[in-house]
């Protein structure tokens, strides 16, 4: 399947999978601070899949992607941190981290074939 748009994308689909769990996750938190800054991570994630995507430019790509990466283990991190504080269950940690992981792999795949 050529890829015509980035909601073609896999790891564009999943980081907005993602965004949408951390949004539900963290919905109710009191801890607004925390709560603005991980939704602000997952949200990067897939900004800047879509904005590199629109620069039809590989270089340029290939930047926004390391950024959305980068965006990913800022989420991985605060999800540890939510965990510690009991803002989320075992469960929902381990849903968020593993999709969270499987977004930069394929991220890193991406890049390599850039």
């Amino acid at each position: 399947m050529k890829v015509e748009k980035f909601e073609d994308m896999i790891s564009w689909q999943k980081a907005k999978t993602l965004t949408v769990d951390i949004y539900k996750n963290f919905d109710n938190n009191r801890d607004y601070g925390f709560r603005d800054q991980i939704q602000r991570a997952s949200v990067s994630i897939m900004n800047n899949i879509s904005e590199g995507f629109e620069r039809r430019g590989d270089k340029e790509f290939k930047h926004f992607l390391f950024i959305a990466k980068g965006s990913c283990g800022e989420v991985r991190s605060m999800l540890s941190v939510a965990l510690e504080l009991n803002y989320l269950s075992q469960k929902q940690f381990e849903e968020n981290y593993y999709l969270s992981i499987e977004v930069s792999k394929l991220l890193s795949g991406f890049i390599k074939t850039l």
